[in-house]
């Protein structure tokens, strides 16, 4: 589900989880997050997770929950950082950015709306930000970003790619 907005405008805050940082970084395009959102909130354990590999810039801005026990009950099933980016973006009020299946269902039933690596690239499309999406989720593929033959395809053709 895309919470959507004005084309041509940032959206409202987003929460992000590690797996979209690092994949928009692996392909060189962690800007378009900052083209689509006007801020881009983390929470710590999504630091942890990235800071091996991804340097935050600084227009991300790292944020503490202030209420624990969601993410320690959402822990019970998801990861650290998913559990953090959940239970951050349900306290604020915002969009998770989630790429992972069992987070995103998730997310849904406590009514976040939640978009991926790969609505991020369709709505930079959308918005004139990239030219195509193939490309980007071909590089995506071979860094060992899973997605299957249907979702590629379907991709492609909301892309007006196929």
């Amino acid at each position: 589900m895309w919470i959507g907005g004005v084309v041509g405008q940032n959206l409202a805050n987003a929460v992000s989880n590690a797996s979209p940082l690092i994949a928009l970084d692996q392909i060189n395009q962690l800007n378009l997050l900052r083209r689509l959102f006007s801020r881009i909130l983390v929470p710590p354990a999504v630091v942890r997770e990235v800071s091996p590999t991804v340097s935050l810039p600084n227009w991300i801005t790292q944020r503490a929950l202030m209420q624990t026990i969601g993410s320690q009950i959402l822990n019970a099933t998801l990861d650290p950082g998913e559990s953090e980016a959940i239970s951050l973006a349900l306290e604020i009020g915002s969009i998770v950015i989630l790429d992972e299946r069992h987070g995103r269902r998730i997310a849904q039933s406590l009514g976040i709306g939640v978009i991926g690596t790969l609505g991020i690239l369709l709505k930079s499309k959308q918005r004139g930000f990239i030219a195509s999406v193939k490309p980007y989720i071909d590089q995506l593929m071979a860094y060992d970003f899973r997605i299957s033959d249907d979702l590629y395809e379907h991709i492609l053709f909301d892309a007006g790619e196929l």
